[in-house]
């Protein structure tokens, strides 16, 4: 292979069935590509012993057997990666459209996130829609997307209190991070608006309509439009 790469990575311990290697600190684009091109180019020729490779913002979870491999192994094996392997893309990514209906019963929280911000709920739905967010991570539950790219005037507190059940299709904002509910399910998140669209169904042929590494655009919908899709999508 070709020369190894100098590696600032950090190895962790997670009990005894598990190794973190995180790659860098923070919310940021280059950490997190490093992150899945290194989970891909695991996929696809898997150490004998581990059962599940779950990529997250900064870091790689490998879950292991300890009876068939050892943290020790994991780390020689990860390190025979040369430059060329961790600087691949670890796609193809796309762009989902999530159609979402902003504010009153379904955007309860629209009215704090704007008067944090100084804005007026129209800009905020218009601010919220602009950007293409990158899928850092999926996780919390079947489905959930954890964005990048929330514009900074935005950046709201999560509530004091978490509500005891959040609706399926909730679309939140929980300080510098935007993401959906996929299923109902409690939760801290300033709820702005909800998609019609059904994000996690185990029974489809897709459970999931995206990926990390895919792209996430927010398209806002009236009431009358959500209705229509909703109906659409129930009828799937």
């Amino acid at each position: 292979m070709g020369k190894k790469q100098e590696m600032p990575w950090v190895w962790r311990l997670a009990g005894d069935t598990g190794l973190i290697v995180e790659f860098g600190e923070g919310i940021d684009p280059a950490v997190n590509a490093r992150v899945r091109s290194v989970a891909a180019a695991v996929k696809k020729t898997p150490p004998d012993g581990v059962i599940e490779i779950i990529p997250t913002y900064r870091s790689l979870l490998l879950v292991y057997e300890p009876l068939k491999t050892r943290p020790e192994k994991l780390v020689n094996f990860i390190e025979q990666f040369d430059t060329a392997v961790l600087d691949e893309d670890a796609g193809p990514f796309k762009r989902v459209d999530i159609p979402v209906c902003y504010g009153k019963e379904f955007g309860p929280d629209i009215e704090t996130v704007a008067k944090t911000a100084g804005l007026s709920t129209e800009e905020v739905i218009k601010r919220h829609a602009a950007p293409d967010y990158l899928i850092y991570m999926v996780g919390f539950t079947p489905g959930f997307p954890f964005l990048g790219g929330l514009d900074e005037k935005l950046f709201t507190p999560r509530l004091k209190t978490p509500r005891m059940v959040v609706p399926q299709g909730s679309v939140g904002i929980a300080n510098n991070q935007t993401g959906i509910y996929p299923i109902a399910s409690p939760g801290g998140w300033q709820i702005i608006g909800r998609t019609p669209l059904t994000l996690f169904a185990p029974r489809r042929e897709n459970p999931f309509l995206y990926q990390a590494g895919d792209w996430i655009r927010f398209i806002p919908v009236s009431p009358e439009e959500y209705a229509r899709l909703k109906e659409k999508e129930d009828r799937s």
